[in-house]
């Protein structure tokens, strides 16, 4: 097969966006994809003039994603896209999904992957019938900070793994913003667009993956309290959850959009019976580690010979060079497309190239949110096991 890049559609990811125009900045920033294709908003005129600005021919910017695929399919092989990403409000994440994986076309996701826990499944089934490709952008596991916090505590630095805090706070929903224009507030308050969870599904979603992520243990129940504090939203914009976690590990999960004057801190800190880490997101190129008989250490990150072989095959520049936001994205792509490309070519991914987030991940996102709803608007029962289907 000729070594080429691969070739990408968009569904979403307007010229206006913001979480459209950072997955098109770390999907190029490997070198190994090209932009080929878009319906890039639900506004025919408007995805033509976002297709114009990313230096797209007019026959390959479509009205729909429905005329896109069709359209697509009708080129040769070697010429329609590959991929494609999918940036667009919940509520129409499962359908152009879906319709790419009958295709043959892999897929990336943004957060939370679906609508429903429904359409979860169903997209979980189709990957499993079609060995394609799907990929979901939890961001922060792309941090090269966090994949050397995953490693040390698989190599048992920590020993046995006790209690962990995970925490997101912003401020940016602090008021009814989502009643003003020029921002996208208002498709994540309204649960006809984003689902049945608001603030737990938009940002909870990427603590609880977090969680799971770096200790390698799985929530099995949980306890939670749901919070809508801006008077006359629809939806959660506050949540607290206890977590209990396989080895009978402990976890503690805030997610809050109301926290005036935060900006992103998402944090998680993770303590065994023999030590403790900490990554705090604003600070992503350091790694505090806390110990019972000697000084805390910090551990810098680039491509420092101390650090694993999960933080260096995701690390870029050297020490002192930031990595950040974007780069952490492009980890996500960079190791979707390597194993596009070992499939393409009959080869078996690498572990490497598999670490990153996929349908399976993408299932228990939902089931998060099944389980932290169910459990968040009830005082009875206390606990909740964790949801299925």
């Amino acid at each position: 097969m000729k070594n080429r890049k691969l070739r990408m559609g968009m569904v979403g990811g307007g010229k206006t966006g913001f979480i459209g125009a950072i997955h098109l900045r770390a999907a190029l920033m490997e070198n190994m994809i090209e932009l080929v294709c878009g319906c890039f908003s639900s506004d025919p005129e408007r995805s033509l003039s976002s297709g114009r600005a990313y230096f797209l021919p007019d026959n390959r910017i479509y009205g729909s994603y429905q005329e896109m695929f069709d359209r697509e399919m009708e080129l040769p092989e070697e010429e329609r896209m590959n991929f494609v990403v999918i940036v667009t409000p919940n509520k129409q994440h499962f359908e152009p999904a879906m319709m790419a994986l009958e295709r043959g076309i892999h897929v990336v996701l943004d957060k939370p992957m679906t609508f429903s826990l429904e359409e979860a499944l169903k997209l979980q089934q189709k990957v499993e019938e079609t060995g394609l490709v799907l990929a979901l952008t939890h961001v922060y596991t792309g941090y090269p900070a966090v994949k050397e916090m995953k490693a040390r505590i698989a190599a048992g630095e920590l020993g046995k793994i006790r209690r962990v805090f995970v925490e997101y706070p912003q401020g940016w929903l602090s008021d009814r913003i989502e009643l003003q224009e020029g921002n996208n507030a208002g498709w994540r308050t309204n649960p006809q667009l984003s689902g049945k969870a608001g603030c737990m599904g938009d940002i909870g979603t990427h603590a609880w993956h977090l969680c799971e992520y770096v200790t390698g243990l799985k929530v099995e129940e949980l306890c939670a309290e749901l919070n809508t504090f801006v008077p006359g939203r629809m939806i959660d914009d506050d949540g607290t959850a206890f977590l209990r976690l396989e080895q009978g590990a402990k976890a503690l999960l805030s997610a809050t959009q109301i926290a005036i004057g935060e900006a992103n801190k998402v944090n998680i800190r993770v303590y065994g019976d023999g030590g403790g880490l900490q990554w705090i997101q604003e600070n992503p190129n350091e790694l505090r580690v806390t110990w019972g008989d000697k000084p805390e250490e910090i551990v810098c990150i680039g491509n420092n010979s101390y650090l694993g072989g999960q933080a260096l095959w995701n690390t870029r520049t050297p020490a002192g060079h930031p990595e950040g936001f974007i780069e952490a994205f492009a980890n996500i792509y960079r190791n979707f497309s390597l194993t596009v490309k070992a499939l393409q070519q009959g080869e078996t991914p690498t572990e490497n190239m598999l670490d990153f987030p996929n349908v399976n991940d993408g299932v228990r996102g939902m089931q998060f949110i099944e389980t932290v709803v169910k459990s968040g608007y009830s005082d009875s029962p206390k606990w909740v096991k964790w949801v299925l289907s």
